[in-house]
């Protein structure tokens, strides 16, 4: 008797339906947990480029400032020129460019599209965005 039952599971290989649609249960569980986990991180990705992308243009219009020893008649072409990195830049905006001052813009390519802005007045710069709570954005500051 013995022998048979051996001889039985010997034959039977693979796995039963109930084995297979647990696993698949499992997998599933997991994909839930881990695909917004992984989209999260992409959005603040997406910010952080934002920011180092406002930063490096801030850096380009210091650069500018050295050369013409005024802010005016800086855009976003002569940014670029100094630095040209800032083609990758999303929606760079140059405002308000004075003699002693300026704002900079870049558009995060997060699907939350936060605007972080550097605000320079004469001499006090001061970091911005525009969807407060989101994304990298804090209390309205990063």
């Amino acid at each position: 008797m013995l022998h048979k039952l051996r001889a039985r599971m010997q034959d039977e290989k693979g796995f039963t339906l109930i084995e297979l649609l647990v696993v698949i249960l499992i997998i599933g569980i997991l994909a839930a947990i881990a695909l917004p986990a992984f989209l999260n991180q992409r959005e603040k990705a997406q910010d952080s480029t934002a920011k180092s992308d406002v930063r490096t243009a801030q850096t380009a219009m210091e650069t500018y400032y050295t050369d013409h020893q005024s802010y005016e008649d800086a855009d976003v072409a002569a940014l670029v020129a100094i630095e040209p990195a800032l083609t990758n830049a999303n929606e760079l905006t140059v405002t308000g460019a004075t003699e002693n001052g300026y704002t900079l813009s870049v558009e995060s390519k997060g699907s939350n599209k936060v605007v972080y802005s550097i605000e320079n007045t004469a001499g006090t710069v001061s970091r911005s965005c525009d969807k407060a709570n989101t994304g990298g954005c804090g209390d309205s500051t990063w």
